[in-house]
């Protein structure tokens, strides 16, 4: 079965405010003999990550459940995303677009097109994955949790005027 692939919407959009574009992907992350899968919702105008979990899999469960608990905090106008199967999924597409959004998938390849949660991944890898090289993913998911709720309280940002990404989502 063939899932429907969403068009780019993002080309030349002015993002001006919280929840107006949303994306979501997936990173691994290293453990000492084997790897996690690190899952992230970003809001694209703060960088607030509004929830993320990890998995030893890749089955859509552990994305499901981030996606509906990101929908907790707020609906964003666009969700955009890679053509990943999971991305794909009438299960993933339908619980945006019961959430009145409008669904934003990159172009093939185009790694750039999700610039903020890319950003992000190298940003958490470089600054706390690598620096920590985890021997265990009980390791791995306490490192992890304690960087998110820094990246997004305490991390100040150089584009958004030194501020961190939760005075700029809730507007702080």
């Amino acid at each position: 079965m063939t899932h429907k692939i969403y068009p780019y919407l993002l080309k030349g959009l002015k993002i001006d405010h919280p929840n107006h574009v949303w994306s979501i992907d997936i990173t691994y992350i290293p453990v000492k003999t084997d790897w996690l899968y690190l899952v992230a919702i970003i809001d694209w105008f703060s960088r607030f990550v509004l929830h993320w979990e990890m998995d030893d899999n890749m089955e859509i469960d552990f994305i499901l459940d981030t996606s509906r608990k990101a929908l907790k905090i707020a609906n964003p106008e666009i969700m955009n995303s890679d053509q990943g199967s999971h991305f794909t999924s009438p299960q993933y597409t339908r619980l945006f677009l019961d959430a009145g959004s409008r669904i934003s998938m990159d172009h093939r390849g185009r790694a750039y097109d999700n610039i903020f949660v890319e950003r992000l991944w190298r940003t958490i890898k470089y600054e706390e994955v690598y620096v920590k090289a985890y021997e265990t993913p009980r390791e791995a998911r306490i490192g992890i949790n304690s960087y998110m709720r820094y990246y997004n309280h305490e991390r100040p940002h150089s584009r958004l005027g030194y501020r961190t990404p939760e005075e700029i989502y809730w507007g702080r």
